[in-house]
């Protein structure tokens, strides 16, 4: 009977605890769910949210991780205070990586002071001068390509987004030191988040080591960039330089052990996932030629009018925007984000013990068939439709307060290379159509290489221009006959100040960086002004958070 109950435990259905969540089946002796995790962590998380609903438990060796997945269970994991459900903890195996004390190791203050610091290079202002830049890197990485011929686009992306990202973001002088020595250290620091981390990130093992030795050749280099920059009194004005002058509240600078760390997640955030995202958008539009199309046909548009991308033209293509988004729908980089449950979590009637680990998939949650319709099928006109009008529906760069601070750079980023590329090139598939499948070896899942494809340039002076592409015709958002009420969530604001930029007789940026409402506002009294509504709807439009809230039946009642 012992071994019929183990068999029945392991291999049966989901099993309940009263008050806690169903625990997955097929847990084994010793490993648990370990096994499956490491094999394919989304295919066992899939199968978690289909066996078990919106939440499961699971168990990974020795811990308890509990998934949880759709647009409630989402805004409870994603609006939880950090002393509740805590991301210190659950992102241990990144502190060899960016260092004590640094970003996901930083205690709560300390860390958003650090992402403030960071946010100074993601500012609306400050994007708007990184077009240009992110074209010039796209096209030096195809300058010695010939008329025609065949290239791995997974590797040329990740070349792309590493100089671009790093020429925006750190500046000319880091982009330019990225000799084959920084390549290497940079490869063993990636290669270093494994699954295993998340358990062991100290484990004895080679990758492991090397990693360790990786940083501390960075932490070299950024050194002799500080006492160059010192000794010559050399100032340019880039990321870099605003780390080096920057200070905490107490008036302490960051260490060249601080510089480094934030560098290292500046760009792994806008590295390998932009990266695959870049490779999945141009084999998706190579497949779907009426997709194509239709983005080729805003592209022409944007450089016939301008001559260059900028970044109005950019915030324009809203069809290559929304292709962008399904890509990052189906198969997106990061299947997991983890938080460590310090104080007992609730939700629906469910409650998770302090000590487990609660985690959110966005690969999981964007396959919710009562969220997005036919979930399998790539289909980029759902977006017009509104299925992602829940702010924690769609989370492909997480959500609330702790949403990717780098987003908006990176479909800044994603929008320009794939613009560019497409703009001047042919391309089509050089391998059979099932080869293209995404590689889960890795935390960070991409394309499995090889991943070639064939190039051609286009003749971009015989293209007939469709000048109409770039209007998409949108409706207006308010009435400006009707007064409207504006209101800014503050978990959700991060400081991207599109908002700001947009429409500065309404909001501000206050004193901790995040937008606010200027006290001396009269949006709600001079109603009719019809540009400054216009205004408006571009700062709530444009947000990167969708903190902007709009609401004027509410104003009217209350006129």
């Amino acid at each position: 009977m012992g071994a019929l109950a183990t068999a029945v435990r392991v291999l049966g259905p989901p099993r309940r605890v009263p008050g806690e969540p169903p625990r997955l089946n097929r847990e084994l002796p010793l490993v648990g769910h370990m096994a499956e995790f490491v094999k394919n962590p989304f295919a066992l998380l899939q199968r978690a949210q289909r066996e078990g609903g919106e939440l499961v438990a699971l168990r990974l060796l020795h811990q308890d991780v509990v998934l949880a997945t759709g647009p409630e269970a989402n805004e409870a994991f994603f609006r939880a205070p950090d002393d509740q459900l805590c991301r210190r903890e659950a992102y241990k195996l990144m502190t060899p990586i960016f260092g004590e004390g640094v970003v996901f190791d930083a205690p709560g203050p300390r860390l958003e002071e650090q992402m403030r610091m960071v946010m100074r290079m993601l500012r609306d202002q400050r994007m708007r001068g990184y077009p240009p830049i992110i074209c010039d890197e796209t096209r030096k990485q195809v300058s010695s390509w010939g008329e025609r011929g065949e290239v791995d686009l997974l590797e040329l992306m990740k070349d792309v987004t590493m100089y671009a990202s790093s020429r925006c973001l750190i500046g000319d002088e880091f982009r330019d030191g990225m000799s084959h020595a920084f390549h290497e250290a940079y490869d063993h620091l990636e290669k270093a988040i494994h699954p295993v981390a998340y358990i062991y990130p100290h484990a004895p093992l080679p990758a492991f080591k090397r990693r360790d030795a990786a940083r501390r050749r960075l932490v070299e280099r950024v050194e002799a960039i500080i006492a160059r920059r010192k000794r010559t009194g050399d100032r340019p004005d880039d990321g870099l330089q605003a780390l080096l002058d920057a200070e905490y509240k107490d008036g302490e600078g960051l260490s060249p052990h601080e510089i480094t760390g934030i560098l290292i997640a500046i760009m792994m955030a806008g590295h390998h996932t932009s990266a695959g995202t870049a490779t999945w958008t141009i084999l998706e539009l190579i497949r779907r030629p009426e997709c194509l199309a239709k983005v080729r046909a805003e592209v022409d548009a944007a450089f016939a009018a301008e001559g260059e991308l900028t970044y109005q033209a950019l915030r324009q293509m809203r069809y290559l925007h929304d292709v962008i988004k399904e890509v990052l729908r189906l198969p997106p980089p990061l299947i997991f984000l983890f938080r460590k449950v310090l104080k007992p979590w609730t939700h629906n009637g469910y409650t998770v013990p302090a000590g487990s680990f609660l985690c959110a998939s966005p690969g999981v949650s964007h396959r919710i068939a009562s969220v997005f319709p036919n979930p399998e099928r790539f289909d980029p006109d759902r977006y017009a439709r509104g299925e992602d009008a829940d702010p924690f529906a769609w989370i492909a760069f997480g959500g609330g307060k702790h949403k990717c601070t780098g987003n908006a750079f990176g479909l800044l980023q994603l929008k320009a290379v794939a613009a560019t590329l497409l703009h001047e090139w042919d391309f089509e598939l050089a391998q059979p159509d099932d080869s293209y499948r995404d590689d889960y070896d890795n935390a960070t899942v991409l394309p499995k290489l090889p991943c070639k494809v064939r190039f051609r340039r286009r003749a971009t002076e015989t293209i007939e221009v469709d000048a109409g592409a770039l209007d998409h015709g949108r409706e207006r958002l308010l009435d400006p006959k009707k007064p409207v009420r504006v209101t800014i969530d503050p978990q959700l604001c991060q400081g991207h100040s599109v908002c700001v930029s947009e429409a500065p007789k309404v909001f501000r940026v206050g004193e901790r960086g995040e937008a606010e409402l200027l006290p001396s506002a009269s949006f709600q009294a001079t109603y009719e002004d019809s540009a400054l509504y216009e205004r408006i709807e571009r700062a709530y439009e444009h947000c990167p958070n969708r903190a902007i809230s709009l609401d004027q039946e509410s104003a009217a009642a209350d006129a």
